[in-house]
């Protein structure tokens, strides 16, 4: 059985080569997981060992097929925990991906079989990701970014993919969360700013374009 610290890994890994298709560097996943570039080479060699992960001195690494079955289980037991505490034990969506880093460890897969049972199987988590099956099948996640968007889109919010507690937070004080509707009032890369305003409430709201470009949208309009 994997220890936490190795699932860890692999579901960073795999969320890391999600965003960079490609291989994954040490210092990018060092940063990802708050340690030394040394710390992560050396438990990257180890899952290398383990046959989990295929590592390239200097130039970095991916999941084996065998790590990545692995990492797509954890992803499902981290998201579906999420939704359980967002729609079941009444968490704030904000709340619910710091507890469920702690929870994704210690449960069986009996029981995430359950409690997805329970929720009707969801499709995406409480951020909009993407659930995947129970047979390791995870959709595609084919949006656009907020901050590359023209003035006068039109746009509803999909998934947000930085899931830190200081972002989540930021995104409810603004409603800025997955199902909510907004307009881009203004997008200038001159400032670096985004400016959009919410179809419920009026409401303007202006974010950096770093901010911005981790606002995963799909356009109404289309």
């Amino acid at each position: 059985m994997a220890t936490s610290t190795v699932e860890q890994y692999l579901k960073t890994l795999f969320n890391l080569k999600r965003r960079s298709a490609g291989v994954v560097r040490m210092k990018e996943l060092a940063d990802a997981m708050d340690v030394t570039p040394g710390t992560a080479t050396a438990m990257v060699k180890y899952l290398d060992r383990q046959g989990l992960v295929e590592y390239t001195p200097w130039k970095g690494s991916v999941l084996s097929k065998k790590g990545e079955a692995l990492a797509i289980k954890i992803l499902r037991r981290h998201r579906l925990i999420e939704t359980f505490l967002e729609k079941v034990l009444g968490y704030d969506w904000a709340e619910v991906h710091a507890e469920a880093e702690q929870l994704e460890h210690a449960v069986s897969e009996l029981f995430i079989e359950r409690i997805d049972a329970l929720m009707g199987r969801p499709a995406n988590d409480p951020h909009g990701f993407p659930i995947p099956s129970a047979y390791g099948v995870i959709d595609a996640e084919p949006f656009e970014s907020l901050a590359t968007l023209d003035n006068g889109t039109r746009v509803v919010i999909v998934k947000l993919s930085d899931e830190t507690s200081e972002f989540l937070t930021l995104m409810k004080e603004h409603g800025l969360k997955p199902g909510e509707q907004f307009v881009v009032i203004q997008n200038s890369s001159a400032s670096g700013v985004v400016t959009v305003r919410s179809e419920m409430t009026g409401a303007d709201f202006t974010l950096s374009r770093e901010i911005a470009d981790k606002v995963h949208v799909r356009n109404t309009e289309d």
